[in-house]
């Protein structure tokens, strides 16, 4: 997404509104595709299903709360699989098992980055119900866990997750092209819960109050804070503290979907940033990656996969994990127990 379109679509007003028969276009050819992969989908599948996405476009969170969940399901039992569509990857054939070695232009990058994360079975397949079929048939797992797939109504679900990010929430409201919004807010009456990346207020349990957020609200609404753990050296793996950031120079290269957020996280370390941001999944080259002699290089773990063939000696990344409240694991891994029964230690 551009800067421009950010803007355009994050803000209060709507000065795309001459655009709005394209809006409601947009709407019913979405309704009507929902409603015909619905129709077509089998009911079920014999593994549970957890669907995290969001229904808005632009970064929110959706791999580091991917992580979390993942490590959540496994420590409790269960043998999670990731699902993904594998966007920016251009894969010769489909399914494809991704290992934490496969190159990003072939499985995509943020795949790469689950399976270095997480160590967990990452199947990447556009058709992601042929992805399932796979993972099932290998007895990878008992647990599919499909990355940003709220939309891909062909997958059963059992389990589904939309999350926002805090400060952006749903901007001005409306559906593309007049604003950032896959589908109507009304959608949210039918997720098991919502997850709001930042910037929101939560009570002592970590719920999102009933007074809402962004005007709607949800019984099974938490917040989500993103916590920065380590900064690895992408070329000898040197392992240093967030914190080592604090006063130093460093220019800051983003290829996600919301690179702001990185850039404040940076700054909030007390770095003095020079922030560059690239379009999400930008394929990288070296030269996107120069910096001055007394400046620190430093990207997310989602550009690190991709540029760790061709990083200068200062890159580095930064890793950060996604923080959530207990009540929130307890009712996700609950809801779990229901759909499947407990998991087989």
């Amino acid at each position: 997404m551009t800067s421009l379109m950010e803007r355009l679509w994050y803000g209060k007003s709507r000065p795309l509104m001459l655009l709005s028969p394209f809006a409601w276009l947009y709407r019913a050819v979405a309704e009507a595709r929902r409603r015909s992969a619905i129709t077509a989908r089998v009911q079920s599948l014999p593994v549970p299903v957890v669907v995290v996405g969001n229904i808005t476009v632009g970064g929110t969170g959706k791999s580091p709360l991917t992580a979390w969940l993942v490590d959540e399901i496994r420590a409790a039992g269960w043998r999670p699989v990731i699902l993904s569509r594998g966007y920016g990857g251009n894969s010769s054939g489909y399914p494809l098992l991704v290992t934490q070695d496969a190159l990003p232009s072939l499985a995509g990058d943020e795949p790469v980055m689950l399976a270095q994360a997480t160590g967990v079975p990452v199947v990447v397949d556009p058709d992601r119900c042929r992805g399932a079929a796979f993972a099932l048939d290998n007895a990878l797992g008992d647990v599919l866990v499909s990355d940003d797939g709220l939309q891909h109504y062909r997958l059963p679900r059992d389990i589904e997750l939309a999350v926002f990010d805090g400060e952006r929430g749903i901007g001005n409201g409306a559906l593309i092209p007049v604003g950032p919004l896959r589908e109507p807010i009304s959608r949210l009456a039918s997720v098991d819960f919502v997850v709001v990346n930042g910037a929101v207020a939560s009570d002592e349990m970590g719920r999102v109050p009933l007074s809402g957020f962004c005007g709607f609200a949800h019984p099974q609404m938490y917040a989500m804070t993103l916590q920065p753990t380590r900064l690895v050296n992408l070329i000898s793996g040197e392992t240093r503290s967030p914190e080592s950031l604090n006063g130093k120079r460093v220019r800051a290269v983003a290829g996600i979907g919301n690179p702001g957020r990185f850039f404040l996280t940076l700054e909030a370390l007390g770095a003095n940033v020079t922030a560059m941001p690239f379009p999400d999944h930008h394929r990288f080259r070296p030269e996107d990656l120069g910096a001055d002699a007394d400046q620190i290089l430093v990207m997310t773990a989602k550009d690190g996969v991709k540029c760790r063939g061709f990083a200068p000696d200062n890159a580095w990344v930064l890793y950060v994990e996604a923080q959530l409240p207990k009540a929130f694991s307890d009712s996700v891994l609950a809801k779990l127990r229901a759909c499947s029964g407990p998991p087989t230690f």
